[in-house]
């Protein structure tokens, strides 16, 4: 061995080693919030929605009590955005993603809050251990605020910039109509082409959900009423969705009745502690085998 490729050996050998930053998958990440079926639903189901969120006491001492808005998705699905003015935005919905979506968000907005105001925001892939959402939010529900378009990503003014107008116009076309609705939490109607939607984050255990549904199915009541058709589930950070195929021309409105009545029945299905019988468990296979892929 030359003594050149000795001595990078030698150099290598003595140069401190960086520990491995290991992923960590959290099925359930936003357990614990208050409103952790609308969390999921924001991340997953909505196009274009915000909500203010409160720092804990210690981050307020540490840097203020700073304006933050959660949003369902940011320019180029950035993770954060620091204003000039101090107000921070942290992004669902983004392109590199840990197997902790809560710690992602929280590394997130500590960077927005120390990074400079105005200034680039640099967030690490892989945060590895530290802080999550639960640890530095003032915990609450989620005061929603739902979008036809992405004009609140501007400050006043920006959008008189004819690059910044083009850009927006092309995320405002990616958009499509979507409603909360009143008669569950978490529920929401859209309109897609050729077919309208109401998907529900439910709440519950997946195996309480699942076993629900299924005597439903068995029953014969889960629909939300003619020319409507269950069309399956899919599983959203441990939690089921049930998505149901509606007429494409009926408004969102008109479809708040037969959310709650579907609710209520479902209610009363949680309920029952009694095992499935044979019917129940027919259906349960059967809704297992009808599982969606997300979006």
């Amino acid at each position: 061995m030359s003594k050149r490729r000795k001595s990078q050996r030698a150099a290598a050998d003595t140069a401190p080693r960086k520990d491995k930053v290991r992923d960590v998958f959290v099925p359930r990440p936003f357990e614990g919030l208050a409103d952790e079926s609308e969390w999921i639903a924001l991340r997953e189901l909505v196009p274009a929605a915000s909500a203010p969120l409160r720092l804990a006491p210690a981050l307020v001492e540490e840097f203020g009590d700073r304006s933050v808005t959660l949003a369902t998705v940011l320019p180029m699905a950035a993770p954060a955005i620091s204003k000039p003015d101090g107000r921070v935005l942290i992004g669902l919905q983004r392109h590199q993603q840990s197997g902790d979506v809560s710690r992602d968000l929280a590394e997130a907005l500590l960077c927005a809050l120390r990074a400079e105001p105005g200034g680039q925001v640099s967030v690490p892939p892989l945060p590895g251990p530290g802080p999550r959402l639960q640890d530095i939010l003032v915990d609450g529900p989620l005061e929603i605020t739902m979008h036809d378009g992405f004009e609140f990503w501007l400050d006043p003014g920006a959008a008189d910039d004819p690059s910044v107008q083009a850009s927006l116009e092309r995320a405002n076309a990616a958009i499509y109509p979507t409603v909360r609705m009143t008669a569950a939490k978490a529920a929401y109607w859209c309109r897609v082409p050729e077919k309208a939607h109401v998907r529900w984050v439910l709440p519950d255990d997946e195996d309480a959900a699942l076993d629900a549904l299924a005597r439903l199915g068995a029953a014969g009541t889960l629909t939300l009423g003619e020319q409507t058709k269950f069309a399956g589930m899919f599983r959203a950070h441990g939690r089921l969705v049930p998505v149901w195929d509606l007429p494409e021309e009926t408004p969102a409105a008109d479809w708040e009745d037969p959310v709650a009545q579907f609710a209520k029945r479902y209610a009363e299905a949680l309920a029952t502690t009694e095992p499935l019988d044979a019917a129940g468990r027919r259906a349960r296979q059967g809704l297992l085998g009808r599982q969606l892929t997300l979006r």
